[in-house]
C-alpha cells in the first residue's frame, strides 16, 4: 500500500487494523500447506474470536474448529458452526454450559488430563444423562499441562471415562515449546516430537480396545514446519490468520505477512529525550513482552509509517495505560514525527494485542472498511 486509504484518517485512534489480504494469504497458506500433508486443519478461533473472521477460515457449518472460552463455543453455535474443540481443561462448574450446548446438538468436545476431572466428568454424566465427548491432553515437551504420552494414567483415565459411559474421542497437545526455538530445523524437530507423543499416547488408549480416533496436534510453528503427517488427524493452529513479531522472529512469517496492526496518533513530543508519545497505551497494544526473549526485541511493537511500511530501530519502548512511548533513535529526532501524524504498531503477540479491542477495523482487499465484533468474556 503506497496511499492511505481516505477513511483511515478519519478513524478514531487508537484502533486495531486487520489487512484482509495479507489474512487471507496466510489463511490460504496454511490450508495448502496441511491439506498437501494428508491432513485437516482445525482452527483455533482464539487469536481474533470474530464470527467474521471464521466465515474465512472454516469451509463450512460443520468443519472442525477449536475455542479457548466456553463464550467463544456458545457464539460459535449461535452462529451455527458444530463441531468444537474447548481445548483447556475442563472444570466441573463450567459442565452444565457444555450440557446446554450438547443438547442444541452441537458437537463440542472438552479436554482433561487428570483422574479427578475425569471422575468429574463421569459423576456429572451418570447424574445428568449426558455422554461427554472427551480428548485426553497429552505434554510433548514439558512445556505446561497434559500427561508424558508413555503415562499409565492415561490408560487409567480413558478406561474409566469409556467404563462409564464417556466417549474417548480423542488425544491432543500442544508444542507450546516450538516458540522458544532458535532455528526452523528446531521447529521441525519440535513437531516430529509432537507428533511422536501423541501416536504413542493413542497406541495406549487403543492397545485397551477402545477406539480414540482422532490424533490432534498443532502450534503456529510447528503448522508451518512440520514434515511428516502420518497417522495424525487434524493440526491445530491459531496465530497463522495475522501472524505477529514472534512469529517472524521465530522464521515463520516475514514482516509483510502481519496483518494487524494497531493505528495510533502522535499526541506529543519530549525533544530533550527525542520521545514521540502516541495515544496507545498498553489498553490498545498490551503488555506482551513476547520478543523480549527473542534475538531482536521490538519493545511494546514495532513502528510503521502511516502506510503500514516498518520503520528500522523503531519500536514502542515504554507504555502507560493510554500512553505509548517511542523512545527514538539516534538517526531520528522527533521533527520526523509531526504531531498529528498516524502511525501502525505490529504486535509481538496477535492474540494479547486482540483482546484489547472490542471489535477490529478491516481494510477489504477493495480498500473498503468493515468492522468485526470480538467475542468477549468466558
Amino acid at each position: 500500500m503506497t496511499d492511505v486509504v481516505p477513511w483511515l484518517e478519519t478513524e478514531q485512534t487508537p484502533f486495531l487494523l486487520i489487512d484482509q489480504q495479507r489474512f487471507l494469504r496466510n489463511v490460504e497458506r496454511l490450508q495448502q500447506r496441511i491439506s498437501a500433508l494428508g491432513c485437516q486443519l482445525r482452527p483455533h478461533l482464539k487469536t481474533l474470536r470474530s464470527i467474521d473472521a471464521a466465515g474465512y477460515l472454516l469451509p463450512d457449518l460443520s468443519s472442525p474448529a477449536t475455542v479457548s472460552t466456553l463464550a467463544e463455543a456458545e457464539a460459535f453455535a449461535d452462529a451455527g458452526y458444530s463441531n468444537l474443540l474447548y481445548a483447556v481443561g475442563i472444570s466441573a462448574n463450567k459442565l452444565s454450559r457444555v450440557r446446554a450446548l450438547l443438547e442444541r446438538g452441537v458437537q463440542l468436545h472438552i479436554l482433561l488430563d487428570s483422574i479427578t476431572q475425569a471422575e468429574a466428568v463421569v459423576d456429572y454424566g451418570r447424574n445428568h444423562g449426558v455422554s461427554f465427548s472427551v480428548f485426553i491432553e497429552i505434554d510433548c515437551d514439558d512445556h505446561r499441562g497434559g500427561l508424558p504420552p508413555h503415562s499409565a494414567l492415561i490408560g487409567r483415565i480413558a478406561q474409566l471415562l469409556h467404563d462409564n459411559g464417556m466417549i474417548v474421542t480423542g488425544v491432543m497437545s500442544h508444542s507450546g515449546g516450538s516458540y522458544s526455538a532458535t532455528t526452523t530445523a528446531e521447529i521441525a524437530q519440535a513437531a516430529a516430537q509432537e507428533c511422536a507423543a501423541i501416536r504413542l499416547a493413542a497406541e495406549q488408549i487403543r492397545e485397551l480396545g477402545i477406539d480414540c480416533p482422532i490424533l490432534s496436534v498443532g502450534s503456529t510453528p510447528t503448522a508451518h514446519f512440520a514434515e511428516d503427517l502420518s497417522n495424525i488427524t487434524e493440526v491445530r493452529a491459531g496465530v497463522y490468520t495475522t501472524f505477529d513479531l514472534v512469529m517472524y522472529n521465530l522464521g515463520v512469517c516475514t514482516l509483510s505477512d502481519i496483518a494487524m496492526s494497531v493505528v495510533t496518533t502522535i499526541i506529543g513530543h519530549n525533544a530533550e529525550k527525542n520521545w514521540v508519545l502516541v495515544d496507545a497505551g498498553w489498553m490498545a497494544l498490551s503488555r506482551d513482552r513476547g520478543t523480549a526473549s527473542q534475538n531482536q526485541d521490538f519493545g511494546y511493537g514495532l513502528v510503521c509509517d502511516r502506510n503500514g511500511v516498518p520503520l528500522d530501530n523503531v519500536c514502542v519502548t515504554k507504555v502507560n495505560q493510554e500512553h505509548g512511548v517511542i523512545a527514538l533513535p539516534d538517526s531520528r529526532t522527533v521533527q520526523d514525527f509531526p504531531i498529528g501524524t498516524q502511525l501502525r504498531v505490529l504486535p509481538n503477540h496477535a492474540c494479547a494485542t486482540a483482546a484489547m479491542h472490542q471489535h477490529y477495523v478491516v481494510e477489504t482487499t477493495q480498500h473498503q472498511r468493515e468492522i468485526w465484533p470480538r467475542i468477549l468474556g468466558w
